[in-house]
């Protein structure tokens, strides 16, 4: 699988709908020989658990804003022994979090590590990352 190394190269990837999810894992062979598992209640879920990389409607940002964004929310993982990996495939419902559940996996691209730099870099110079959504009126 080849390996993408900028965030300019996911954002085009996305935005030419050839990439359009983003997976933290050990990788597509791993993904396809163990299936997503609910950690709470140990049951089998109908596909692995994803992050799109589309922005929604109401966004008005460039993309590339929302795509750093997105790469950014999991990066906790490859402390876990995980790593990301572009995909496309099929919907087929959603996991406990109500992140979409994906088959007929189709790997597109491996993140280099220099990306991940890139994407957290402008993220946070582009967005007010880590402010909460609501603020606490009662304190």
């Amino acid at each position: 699988m080849p390996t993408v190394r900028t965030l300019r190269d996911v954002t085009d990837l996305v935005g030419r709908g050839v990439a359009p999810y983003l997976r933290y894992s050990p990788g597509p062979d791993s993904d396809a020989a163990h299936p997503s598992t609910d950690h709470e209640s140990g049951l089998l879920m109908p596909g692995v658990s994803i992050n799109p990389l589309e922005a929604p409607g109401w966004w008005t940002l460039p993309l590339e804003d929302w795509v750093a964004r997105r790469i950014c929310q999991y990066l906790r993982e490859l402390d876990e022994g995980a790593w990301p990996w572009l995909l496309s495939g099929r919907v087929v419902d959603v996991g406990p979090d109500n992140e979409p559940l994906l088959v007929d996996v189709e790997p597109v691209a491996w993140m280099d590590l220099a990306l991940l730099d890139e994407a957290r870099d402008h993220y946070r110079s582009r967005l007010e990352a880590g402010v909460a959504t609501h603020q606490d009126k009662a304190q």
